[in-house]
């Protein structure tokens, strides 16, 4: 099996190689699958502030906590949720500039 460098495929031929046995979605199931995965990516952001919260609500009453523990989930929750408004902000930016194209 020869070894292609990446740089000598263009995308088409790239999906068509890993795309050979499986169907297009619709537009309506990709929209499906886009909605869920940023379910499923809201959610993630969610549960890390979640485990924050508990963490850091064992660490103030005093239970068998370490502070590093609770440090690391803390900067974790923070991470995730500003990524995810930078890519929220992306995607507004994104839009605004669609709507001001002419037709």
């Amino acid at each position: 099996m020869a070894i292609n460098s990446i740089s000598l495929l263009n995308p088409t031929q790239i999906t068509n190689q890993t795309n050979k046995l499986t169907v297009q979605p619709t537009p309506y199931e990709a929209q499906q699958n886009f909605a869920s995965f940023l379910n499923e990516a809201i959610q993630s952001v969610n549960n890390q502030q979640i485990q924050s919260d508990v963490l850091t609500q064992k660490l103030i009453n005093g239970e068998d906590v370490d502070l590093h523990e609770v440090m690391i989930a803390s900067q974790k929750a923070s991470i995730t949720l500003n990524a995810t408004m930078e890519v929220r902000n992306k995607m507004i930016n994104a839009y605004q500039e669609i709507m001001r194209m002419s037709i």
